[in-house]
């Protein structure tokens, strides 16, 4: 517990005072942010601010981990270094999308195709790692589980090696590619991560206190190293805490896709590692609600647009836009809604998710009686 506690308060420490040097640094170098030219109007004024501002969270956390790991005089964990691979990794080709953005000063940065490559060798490294033997423990459990899981791992649905790295990476690229989409307004993305990594760090604790290891019985969990996962759920919780003091409504800096393609990669492993694969949709909500309204967008913008039939069947006009724009949140934007009053309503939205959540968690542990 005590490593848990210096993870979080040494990574809150570390974001808060890295990211104002990251801010100095990012203005002098010219480090800024460019806005897409079809946005809500208002964006136009954030043209300029530092982005990159993930580098100050990854870092925190990173450090953090070790120091916490280095004061306790414990080993660091086979799961809690592939979940940091996995965040480093998905934060990488953040950083690469940022870095094309900036040196070529335009609002899009690495092709999608690119970046999907890079989000593709990132988790299946990690998925045939975590699923690796090698790195199984004394008693032979693997990091992660070849069982698809909800609360825990669901007995019957077990999957070849090779449609389980698949599912990992599915896992990986939508869960990292939903929070990327979620990070378009000041703090959003950033204050949503705070409840949903903290809702972890409250899921890794119990997972420990209840292991089969501490406690055998009907309502024990069989996940490995859920204390050490506690600890970086602490640490990004902190980390996020403290980089949202300088992302707040007006942002001074941005976490740009190094930050959200890094924390959305480092949310779905802690799904996969703590066997809660299926209940990420619920903690994360807001995250699958947004992404739902841009494929919808997308979907229904291009059938209306290529098919007769379609615009018939659904008596709707060419090119045909369900939302005024998305993301959801710019939705509201263009309604006449305050940022402000966006991500208020937002974060009380993901809040009633994760409260659901750790709700229906609880819930089957106390049913398990």
């Amino acid at each position: 517990m005590r490593a848990i506690l210096l993870g979080g308060g040494l990574a809150l420490l570390l974001s808060l005072l890295g990211t104002r040097v990251a801010i100095g640094q990012f203005t002098k170098l010219g480090y800024g942010q460019e806005i897409r030219d079809d946005g809500p109007t208002s964006h136009h004024t954030k043209r300029g601010t530092p982005t990159m501002g993930g580098v100050a969270i990854i870092g925190a956390v990173v450090l953090a981990y070790f120091l916490a790991k280095l004061i306790t005089l414990t080993p660091p964990s086979a799961s809690g270094l592939l979940l940091l691979f996995l965040f480093v990794g998905c934060g990488l080709v953040g950083f690469l999308d940022d870095f094309i953005k900036i040196y070529k000063q335009r609002s899009l940065g690495l092709r999608s195709k690119a970046k999907m490559v890079g989000q593709t060798l990132v988790a299946v490294v990690f998925g045939a790692l975590a699923l690796s033997p090698w790195l199984g423990d004394e008693n032979g459990r693997t990091p992660a589980s070849e069982k698809i899981s909800f609360l825990r791992e669901i007995p019957w649905a077990t999957l070849p090696m090779v449609l389980a790295v698949i599912l990992i990476w599915l896992i990986v690229t939508g869960t990292s590619n939903a929070v990327n989409l979620s990070d378009g307004l000041d703090g959003l993305a950033t204050g949503s991560c705070v409840m949903v990594f903290g809702a972890y760090m409250l899921v890794n604790i119990w997972q420990s206190s209840q292991s089969c290891e501490n406690s055998p019985g009907a309502q024990c969990y069989d996940v490995r190293d859920p204390l050490d996962l506690a600890i970086i759920a602490a640490a990004i919780t902190g980390a996020c805490f403290g980089f949202l003091w300088w992302n707040a409504s007006p942002a001074r800096i941005f976490m740009g896709d190094t930050g959200s393609l890094g924390l959305g990669g480092a949310l779905a492993g802690f799904a996969i590692l703590t066997r809660t694969e299926l209940l990420l949709v619920i903690l994360g909500g807001l995250f699958v609600l947004i992404t739902l309204s841009s494929m919808i967008q997308t979907t229904v913008f291009k059938a209306s647009r290529k098919s007769a039939l379609f615009r018939k069947v659904f008596r709707v006009q060419a090119q045909h836009r369900v939302f005024r724009m998305a993301p959801l949140h710019h939705h509201f934007e263009m309604m006449g809604w305050e940022q402000v009053t966006v991500v208020i309503r937002f974060w009380i939205i993901t809040g009633l998710f994760v409260a659901t959540g750790l709700g229906i968690f609880y819930a089957e542990w106390v049913a398990r009686l």
